[in-house]
């Protein structure tokens, strides 16, 4: 009848000897109550250390998923509030920006920020208030705090929570920001959170330390790459067996290949195709050296290379070693020139005043012996050797006259000289000679005049010179051999461009060098003073221009002069547009002809200019819509295929700039039919089929009733 476990209240009524096992018994519910109770509490503590156990397992799968600090962060805030089971969590880092910091305090930003706390995502904390989050990283450790029921604490100064806890991020010694959690949902934080708190910022802080390494590490490769591949000059980076590991595209462009095809390659056999200087200069670097800076000419690449080499390393043998390749061709070949034009200056000034003191006893010379050549009394002996001192003395006041030539300062003589009328006017004086020798002068002109301005009989004087030794070289050529001349002038850029190339045998390189240098001479003696190129070389630079050597591609010899190009038309100009017409002189009737075959300019013109027609021909658009800007002509005939660029024609551009000429414009074309004829005749222009002839141009639309249409300007 008594209630269940109140057996004991018997006791009292038993004896003792009766009541001792019942005491036991109740001592042994006691102890088995109480190992339960452990067991329990070990089981708890088991399967949280289990759990926590998973929780850090998962933190490393959570770290090492990336290494961006921002996506790291955000992943640790969902880890923490997750597993602490809290409403909000964020993670901020410091800033390097000090902006807005007061008494010292630290400046962070929260780049993560979860649950309750997501407003404050994108933040910058700078207040030097007491709060949670301040004191954890001020302080360097773990700080928590909880409010009584209804209180609030600050995590920050404006943001009140019922519970928080913070960590700092620190790892090898530097502070890198701060986790905290707040409003545990099971009320304040416990120990073990704060010591779970601890591991995940511990490791957090390590794997941010490395994000900020691997995110240093990575921009300074990029920087590095960028410069490596910016530089002008060629670099490589070669093992100890002078083998190229990296390599940036100036050297794969100096070699002609790519960048992949270029790893792997010997260096000095890929640049030289061996050469011991350069190979030494290597194996001094990798053996841990800082060799001097060599200059060699590789042959294979046609090009002369300053080669730098410094070991990778700080002292002993190197395993790698970089390479600066620098193509000094055009440096050493402005150093050539440079030091050319002092040494002919040099000379210039010497010979100057011995030229002018030789002038006075060779006339004296000459004057005397063609005098005493005139008397009979004069014996067949006597007269013979007046003779050879008469020639003689010719022969050393023609060297007197081109010393002054190459001496002589002061600018030439400034005028526009088409430079294709001077070929063409020198090469009628040598055609002669060259064809008894056998020689083929080959004449290549562009489509317009290639104009210059200066002296026209320096420049004739020049081109001569270069003819006469191209022909004298070409004289020593064995029986069968090519025996051809090729003269050519084009306009590159803003340059004029002469050249003179043979099929002759050449110039040696150890000549080459002092080509320019006055009485320096290849022929032999007697066959020449060695003043023609050094004379040249000085006309061509008071015309502002340069003369230059280099082997030509048939063979021979190629003297090239690059002068800077004239646009101009005004006085001294070859064509009509260089003359002034007098007052009272009524302006002539003037037409253009837009066309590049000179065969159509002749017809034109000798159909046209008996009639008191002035013609003026270009031979290309842009000089033809030049002349239709800045003078007045009465027609236009323009070839349907002359063009003033890629794609543009000469008659769209024309109309394009003054549509008002259209009825003024002739179109003439090989073949006019179609589609083409109708978007002329749809443009309002007219048309005239070629061949063109004296008599079809006389009855060209607009030329008849010249005489009572005014004049228009196109």
């Amino acid at each position: 009848l008594l209630p269940r476990g109140a057996w004991w209240l018997l006791l009292p009524a038993l004896g003792a000897a009766a009541a001792a096992p019942f005491l036991a018994l109740r001592r042994l519910e006691r102890e088995l109550r109480g190992e339960r109770r452990a067991r329990a509490d070990a089981a708890e503590q088991l399967d949280r250390r289990i759990s926590e156990l998973f929780s850090l397992q998962e933190l490393s799968y959570v770290l090492s998923g990336s290494l961006q600090a921002r996506r790291i962060a955000e992943q640790v805030a969902k880890y923490a509030r997750r597993f602490l089971e809290a409403d909000g969590a964020l993670v901020a880092l410091a800033v390097e920006s000090d902006r807005g910091a007061r008494q010292g305090a630290p400046a962070l930003e929260v780049i993560a920020a979860e649950g309750t706390l997501g407003h404050l995502n994108g933040r910058h904390l700078v207040e030097a208030e007491p709060c949670i989050v301040m004191n954890a990283v001020g302080r360097e450790r773990i700080d928590s705090a909880a409010a009584p029921s209804g209180g609030t604490v600050p995590l920050l100064p404006d943001t009140p929570v019922r519970s928080a806890a913070a960590a700092p991020l620190r790892a090898h010694g530097i502070t890198l920001g701060v986790l905290a959690v707040s409003d545990r949902a099971r009320g304040e934080f416990t120990t073990e959170d704060l010591w779970l708190l601890s591991t995940v910022a511990t490791h957090t802080a390590v794997v941010l330390a490395n994000s900020r390494f691997f995110e240093m590490i990575r921009r300074g490769k990029e920087e590095w790459e960028t410069a490596f591949d910016a530089l002008t000059e060629g670099m490589a980076v070669v093992d100890a067996d002078g083998r190229i590991r990296r390599a940036n595209r100036a050297l794969a462009a100096l070699l002609g290949l790519t960048i992949p095809a270029v790893i792997g390659r010997h260096l000095v056999e890929a640049l030289f195709g061996g050469s011991k200087p350069a190979a030494d200069l290597l194996e001094t670097a990798v053996q841990g050296g800082s060799p001097a800076s060599l200059v060699v000419r590789s042959e294979s690449l046609g090009r002369t290379l300053r080669l730098t080499a410094a070991p990778i390393g700080d002292g002993g043998a190197a395993r790698s070693v970089v390479v600066l390749v620098d193509d000094v061709t055009e440096q050493l070949a402005l150093e050539r020139q440079l030091f050319q034009s002092e040494r002919l200056t040099a000379v210039g000034q010497l010979v100057s005043g011995v030229a002018h003191e030789l002038n006075n006893p060779l006339t004296s010379i000459a004057g005397l012996a063609e005098f005493l050549l005139e008397q009979g009394q004069v014996s067949d002996a006597d007269r013979q050797h007046l003779q050879v001192i008469h020639a003689q003395a010719e022969r050393a006041g023609r060297i007197v006259q081109n010393l002054l030539t190459f001496a002589r300062k002061g600018a030439p003589e400034q005028a526009a000289v088409d430079l294709e009328d001077v070929v063409a006017r020198t090469s009628l004086l040598v055609a002669h000679d060259f064809r008894m020798r056998g020689i083929e002068l080959d004449v290549r002109t562009g489509p317009g005049p290639v104009t210059v301005r200066g002296d026209r009989y320096e420049l004739q004087q020049v081109l001569l010179n270069l003819l006469t030794n191209a022909a004298q070289a070409l004289g020593g050529l064995a029986e069968g051999r090519e025996r051809r001349i090729v003269v050519a002038t084009a306009r590159e850029g803003d340059r004029a461009v002469l050249r003179v190339a043979d099929t002759g045998p050449g110039v040696s390189p150890d000549d080459a060098p002092h080509l320019f240098t006055p009485f320096f001479t290849t022929k032999e003696p007697g066959e020449g003073t060695g003043l023609g190129l050094s004379i040249s070389y000085g006309i061509v630079e008071s015309h502002g221009g340069r003369m230059t050597y280099a082997p030509s591609p048939l063979g021979g010899a190629e003297f090239t002069c690059v002068f800077p190009l004239h646009d101009g038309t005004t006085a001294g100009g070859t064509g009509p547009s260089g003359r002034e017409r007098p007052p009272g002189v009524p302006r002539p009737r003037a037409v253009l002809v837009v066309d590049a075959d000179p065969a159509v300019h002749r017809i034109v013109a000798e159909a046209l200019e008996p009639a008191g027609f002035r013609v003026d021909a270009a031979r290309n658009g842009p000089f033809g819509l030049k002349l239709a800007s800045e003078r007045e002509y009465e027609l236009v005939i323009a070839d349907a295929r002359a063009a003033v660029g890629p794609g543009r024609g000469f008659v769209d551009a024309l109309l394009a700039a003054r549509p008002e000429v259209r009825g003024r414009v002739i179109v003439t074309t090989d073949d006019v039919r179609g589609e083409q004829e109708a978007r002329f005749r749809a443009a309002g222009l007219r048309t005239a089929r070629k061949p063109l002839d004296p008599h079809s141009l006389a009855r060209l639309p607009g030329l008849g009733d010249a005489d009572q249409a005014p004049a228009g300007r196109a």
